[in-house]
C-alpha cells in the first residue's frame, strides 16, 4: 500500500466500537495513537451517528476541537470550535416529515423524540448527562424498527417517498435528510487538500455504514468489532487499499494508526 507523509495525513474515524470501545465508550487505549496525531498536527475528522453535543466535548477531550467532525450518520457537519448553539430546524422539519407517513407504520418506529432521556440511557448504555445530549438533535432522527420485516420494508418505502433517507446503523435504524459519512468526509477533504500536496485520505469503521467511508479513502481500516457480524470482504482488500486491523476497537485502531506514522517517518 502507499503510505503518505504525515504532513499530507488526514484520518476520519468512527466513533462507537472504533476508536471508543463498544460496550465502556473508552478510548485510553488509543492515546499513544491521538497523541502522536496531535504532535504532528495531522487533522483528526471524528465521523459518528453522535450529535453535536456529544461531539463537542469529546472532540475537546481529545485534543481536536479545531478539526471538523462529521455528525449524526453524515447528515451534518460540525465545524471547528463550534460551541453548539446553531439551530435545530432541520431537526424540527424531520420529525413533521416523519409524522407523516401512515400511522399503522409510524407507530411501530419509536425514535429518540419519542423516548425520555433515560429510556435513551437505557438503550444506548450512555450515562445519564451523555443520554440528554443525544437527544439534542439538529440533522437526524434514530430509532428501532419493532414490526414485522414487511413493515420495515414498508415504512422505508413510505419514509423515502416522503424526501426521507433511511440507513441501518450498529444499532439504530436512522432517518434523515439526505447525507452519509463518505460524502462529508469528501468535503472536508477538499477543504484540506492543497495545490500540488493532495491530502491522503484514511478512514476507520466497524460497522455497514462506514463501508462508503472505507472504501473512498486512501486508506481504509475495518476494525473488528465482536459485538456483531463482521463487514464481508471488500474489493479493495485484495489490493491492501482496504486493510483489517488485528485487535478490536481503540486497541486495534491505535495498532494501525502507530504503524502508518512510523512508517510515514521513514519516507
Amino acid at each position: 500500500m502507499n503510505t503518505p507523509l504525515a504532513r499530507n495525513l488526514i484520518v476520519f474515524t468512527d466513533l462507537d466500537g472504533t476508536l471508543l470501545d463498544h460496550e465502556t465508550y473508552a478510548h485510553s487505549a488509543a492515546e499513544p495513537a491521538l497523541g502522536r496525531l496531535r504532535e504532528l498536527g495531522v487533522p483528526l475528522i471524528l465521523a459518528s451517528s453522535k450529535t453535536a453535543a456529544e461531539i463537542i466535548p469529546l472532540r475537546d477531550q481529545l485534543g481536536f476541537s479545531h478539526c471538523e467532525a462529521i455528525v449524526e450518520n453524515g447528515s451534518g457537519i460540525l465545524e471547528p470550535r463550534d460551541d453548539g448553539n446553531q439551530s435545530e430546524g432541520t431537526y424540527q422539519r424531520l420529525l413533521q416529515a416523519l409524522n407523516q407517513i401512515p400511522g399503522p407504520l409510524r407507530q411501530h418506529y419509536l425514535g429518540f423524540a419519542d423516548w425520555s432521556t433515560e429510556e435513551v440511557s437505557a438503550r444506548t448504555g450512555l450515562p445519564l448527562a451523555d443520554a440528554a445530549n443525544a437527544k439534542i438533535r439538529r440533522f437526524s432522527e434514530p430509532g428501532l424498527w419493532q414490526g414485522s420485516e414487511q413493515g420495515r420494508d414498508e415504512f422505508v418505502a413510505a419514509a423515502r417517498a416522503a424526501g426521507l433517507t433511511v440507513q441501518q446503523g450498529g444499532r439504530f435504524l436512522t432517518v434523515s435528510f439526505g447525507g452519509n459519512k463518505a460524502q462529508r468526509m469528501m468535503e472536508i477533504v477538499k477543504r484540506h487538500s492543497k495545490a500540488g500536496k493532495p491530502a491522503f485520505v484514511v478512514a476507520l469503521g466497524d460497522a455497514q455504514n462506514d463501508v462508503a467511508m472505507i472504501e473512498q479513502a486512501d486508506l481504509g481500516v475495518i476494525i473488528p468489532n465482536p459485538a456483531h457480524q463482521q463487514l464481508p470482504r471488500l474489493d479493495g482488500e485484495a489490493a491492501g487499499r482496504i486493510i483489517r486491523a488485528a485487535s478490536a476497537g481503540p486497541a486495534g485502531w491505535n495498532e494501525v494508526i502507530m504503524s502508518l506514522l512510523e512508517t510515514a517517518a521513514k519516507k
